[in-house]
């Protein structure tokens, strides 16, 4: 049963979350949500998997004793696919993950050409692999690992510069144009929704863009209990490093209904 002061706690390594959470808030008004980012220690993809297996699972932990969540929404694809076992071996409260959107893209494509714009430890994990073994459905699907998509994100957040052709360059391996032109990309790294205007206008045709955060957003709802009204409560924002949020990303958070909470650095080291 959920106690009224119980939340569902979103998690990721950095602000690419914040596209799920915000499909959780409009889907449930009726629940308490809480924001977490792994800011210490991102980006993960410099990791190396056991390295931030142990990560994500400590820290997650520490979230858990702080915050006493409801339900976990791991808001990453890495830390999903790394973390997921060895958290709910640990925990009683159910989880939810984040898995490359495969199976709709290859379903919706028309041309049977499909792209997954992802990490580069995305791309190479046998996870992904089978996903589109099993998935594929006669569709040609290209992966396609970013290296510096989701900092480029991260950084048009913070209100940093970003350059176009910069963003144009990072995608551009998505568009295959041969045989029938790709037609659909998976946004296989929920940072990648966040400059989600900014792919429309650097891609060289349109396509159709697939964000999974309203399917982890109707995932996570189905497991929580409604209750009878909003609960009016902001969001609340935690970051692992301690650090307060910059004037830009606060105004950035804002524009998700979340405002950044003190909260004192974990305890795990970088």
């Amino acid at each position: 049963m959920l106690r009224p002061d119980q939340a569902v706690l979103v998690f990721d390594s950095g602000l690419g979350g914040l596209t799920v959470l915000r499909e959780i808030a409009l889907l449930r008004p009726d629940l308490r949500l809480i924001y977490a980012a792994d800011d210490a220690a991102f980006p993960y993809g410099p990791w190396g998997d056991e390295a931030l297996a142990e990560r994500v699972v400590g820290v997650v932990a520490e979230l858990i004793e702080r915050l006493d969540p409801a339900l976990v929404v791991i808001a990453c694809n890495t830390a999903s696919t790394l973390a997921l076992p060895a958290l709910r071996a640990r925990f009683s409260i159910p989880f939810v993950g984040t898995v490359p959107a495969i199976k709709p893209a290859c379903e919706r494509s028309a041309t049977k050409r499909v792209s997954v714009l992802a990490t580069p430890g995305t791309v190479k994990r046998d996870y992904t692999q089978d996903l589109v073994r099993q998935f594929a459905a006669g569709c040609d699907v290209t992966l396609v690992g970013s290296h510096r998509l989701a900092s480029l994100a991260e950084a048009a957040l913070h209100g940093d510069a970003v350059e176009d052709a910069t963003i144009a360059a990072e995608i551009q391996p998505c568009f295959v144009d041969g045989g029938g032109r790709t037609d659909t990309v998976v946004l296989a790294c929920t940072h990648y929704p966040l400059i989600l205007d900014r792919l429309v206008k650097a891609a060289p045709w349109p396509v159709d863009w697939i964000d999974p955060a309203e399917a982890i957003a109707r995932r996570a709802s189905s497991l929580i209990a409604e209750r009878s009204a909003p609960i009016g409560l902001p969001i609340e924002a935690y970051f692992t490093s301690g650090k307060h949020p910059t004037p830009t990303l606060v105004q950035s958070l804002r524009r998700f209904d979340v405002i950044a909470a003190p909260m004192e650095p974990t305890k795990l080291s970088v």
